[in-house]
């Protein structure tokens, strides 16, 4: 096998090997915490250590993998002060993504987004955390993944991965969240059926991702009674 052949499979392995343990954070099977032992991960997959090592450090770049002195790797820690640095700077480039998607989007496109919030909609009386962030998601890709500017889209992804290990808790902490985020969406999409000025969009989308993050800390730091 050729150098160039053993760096393309190589590559491969470790695209594998992240997508695996990704998918693993998202789904809260590796919590907080959770220390990431290449060897066992290694051996799951069958393949050798470089591969994993390389998707852990991918992670790390993300912020979704920490490494401690003699620990090693653990799924990173919620830091609130690093959520509402991330949800602050995704309001804006995500409120701007959608904004300049919303003259790109399709009758279908639209279509599809209103279908999920209905979806999202239904959910609420028989509420499931993980199947409402997963609908979440698919509703804001639909408006913001048109966005023809890729340094703003490559800015939203980002903010949407280091977010990725705190959405289930989000709405699960804080459940009536859930139903204002379903209405907010609709006046979201109300505003791009309408056509309405791409900047009253941007600040409707950027005002809902800041109305989660107040929510959430609000539900972490509640008024005291008086």
């Amino acid at each position: 096998m050729s150098l160039v052949a053993v760096a393309d499979d190589q590559a491969s392995k470790s695209q594998r090997a992240y997508e695996w343990v990704r998918e693993r954070i998202s789904r809260h099977e590796y919590v907080p915490g959770y220390r990431l032992v290449l060897g066992p991960i290694a051996d799951e997959l069958g393949m050798s250590v470089v591969p994993v090592r390389e998707a852990i450090r991918l992670l790390e770049a993300e912020g979704l993998v920490t490494f401690e002195r003699n620990v090693g790797a653990r799924v990173a820690v919620v830091d609130e002060g690093e959520y509402v640095y991330t949800m602050q700077t995704l309001g804006v480039v995500e409120g701007t993504a959608t904004a300049l998607s919303s003259a790109l989007l399709t009758d279908d496109d639209i279509a599809h987004a209103a279908d999920v919030n209905e979806r999202m909609r239904r959910m609420l009386d028989d509420f499931d955390a993980h199947a409402f962030t997963e609908l979440n998601r698919q509703f804001h890709f639909a408006l913001f993944e048109s966005c023809s500017n890729p340094h703003i889209l490559e800015l939203v992804h980002r903010g949407w991965s280091r977010l990725s290990g705190l959405r289930d808790s989000t709405f699960s902490f804080v459940p009536d969240r859930a139903h204002h985020s379903v209405t907010e969406h609709a006046a979201i999409l109300d505003l791009i059926r309408s056509g309405a000025d791409p900047l009253d969009i941007e600040l409707a989308a950027r005002n809902h991702r800041w109305r989660t993050m107040e929510s959430f800390i609000d539900a972490r730091h509640p008024a005291p009674h008086r």
